[in-house]
């Protein structure tokens, strides 16, 4: 009896999902836990696992359909069914199903093979390479026994497949260059392909000479850089392409401009002397990577925040009707770019975490964020938000509420800068690293003044770089 897979519920609210992409297709064998297919819904999309070991028999809702939550998307035969059925059914289905099988993929099979064809050129051969690769390597093990197994253990440990490694060596391409997006970290096929369309995109570019750094070596940076957009490719005689909005982008688009309509927005901007917390960074910065966590200004600007919103507790807060909800609970958003849009991981009560706490946390919530592996949770129940417009070297930026809260803050781009300061001796010019920091704020609820002060609180924390790590 096939197993069903199904539409999952990722969160009380949900009710529906829509599927993005599959990752495998019909015929294809599965492992329990493996990626399977990608859906998006109204909070967060994610990567669904296989529910069992086995092959995928069925595929009953195509990519870009929209399903309610608890129908069956697919079937996969258990390994022990499928291989206990197989001989007879080979034999009593040889006439009429053994050459379709070959001739007559699926229409999620043809349109991945297109894709593969148009990327690599040699990606009809690829899904066969693949299944006669993967039955060598196992083939390895069991013939020769414990230390062949070992060997297919390290093969797993360079996170890559058969085929990804028959890619990579065919390109000239080193895997542990490649950061991988599949279960453990393992580079998989549309990661290294990616990887060949970006380094493509990059040759003009260097041919064309040396470019602006997209963010100072100082700059401020959440857990890492997001990807670069795809570069599109028009055909002769082109010059328009059309396509859907995702998802993703339908609900970021309409969040916005529920937004502007909700919230009177008014900003306010601040210049911060980052020096001190630039000298914390470079003396703990080795201590921290050794910890397994990379240390930037962020761990830094959200403790200040933390300290800003228990003295300013109504930036914290939200409006419902004509009543105000102030908030025990300090549960910080972290705005993470993305290839594909913009997702908002929330810090959970982030006021009982330290600067170590603070900086796994937030390196964390960015790598499962551009991996899909967040859960709805974990973008949801957010009182106040910071987001980061100076990773790419701006100098500010005036960012939209996200509601239903009352501000949010801009982190600029953290720049050297001669500047005057107070001195026993008088004035003097000296070199600083320098940063601006912008807030948007509900007028409805929030004054300037307050506003002002809060921002105040912030730099005056952020200056005296008294931070315990």
């Amino acid at each position: 009896m096939a197993i069903d897979v199904i539409m999952p519920q990722m969160g009380e609210s949900i009710a529906e999902g829509t599927v993005i992409r599959w990752m495998k297709k019909v015929g294809d064998d599965v492992e329990r836990d493996e990626p399977l297919f990608e859906i998006s819904t109204d909070k967060v999309d994610a990567e669904i696992p296989a529910p069992a070991s086995g092959k995928l028999t069925e595929i009953l809702a195509e990519e870009g359909k929209t399903v309610p939550v608890n129908a069956v998307v697919a079937r996969i035969a258990a390994e022990g069914q499928a291989a206990a059925a197989s001989p007879a059914a080979a034999e009593d289905q040889a006439p009429e199903s053994s050459e379709p099988a070959v001739e007559q993929p699926t229409a999620n099979a043809a349109m991945s093979l297109e894709k593969d064809q148009t990327a690599t050129g040699t990606a009809a051969e690829a899904p066969q390479a693949e299944k006669e690769e993967d039955e060598e390597e196992k083939g390895e093990a069991e013939d020769e026994g414990g230390r062949e197994v070992a060997s297919l253990d390290e093969r797993r440990r360079t996170r890559s497949s058969p085929l990804v490694r028959k890619i990579a060596k065919e390109n000239d391409i080193d895997i542990s260059a490649i950061e991988g997006s599949g279960v453990s970290g393992r580079v998989t096929k549309n990661d290294i392909l990616q990887y060949i369309e970006e380094r493509r995109a990059k040759k003009p570019a260097a041919a064309a000479g040396p470019q602006t750094p997209a963010r100072p070596a100082s700059g401020p940076a959440p857990a890492a850089e997001p990807p670069p957009q795809r570069v599109r490719a028009f055909a002769p005689g082109e010059s328009i392409e059309i396509e859907p909005m995702s998802m993703m982008r339908r609900r970021i688009a309409d969040h916005m401009i529920m937004s502007k309509r909700t919230s009177a927005h008014v900003a306010t901007v601040f210049e911060v002397d980052m020096t001190s917390i630039e000298t914390l960074r470079k003396k703990h910065k080795s201590d921290y990577e050794a910890r397994g966590t990379r240390l930037t200004y962020l761990p830094f600007i959200v403790q200040a925040v933390i300290g800003a919103l228990r003295e300013f507790p109504i930036l914290n807060a939200s409006i419902d009707g004509d009543n105000v909800i102030y908030r025990k609970d300090i549960n910080i958003g972290i705005a993470v770019a993305l290839e594909w849009g913009l997702i908002v991981p929330v810090l959970k009560n982030a006021d009982e975490k330290n600067i170590l706490g603070v900086s796994r946390a937030i390196n964390d919530l960015g790598d499962r964020a551009r991996t899909k592996k967040l859960s709805p949770d974990e973008v949801q129940g957010g009182t106040f938000t910071i987001t980061n417009p100076g990773i790419f070297g701006g100098l500010f930026g005036i960012p939209i509420i996200n509601q239903p809260q009352v501000a949010i803050l801009g982190v600029g781009g953290v720049k050297k800068r001669p500047i005057v300061v107070e001195t026993k001796q008088g004035d003097a010019i000296v070199i600083r690293s320098m940063a601006y920091l912008s807030l948007s704020f509900d007028h409805r609820l929030i004054d300037g003044a307050v506003a002002d002060q809060f921002m105040a609180a912030i730099r005056k924390t952020l200056e005296a770089g008294e931070f315990a790590l």
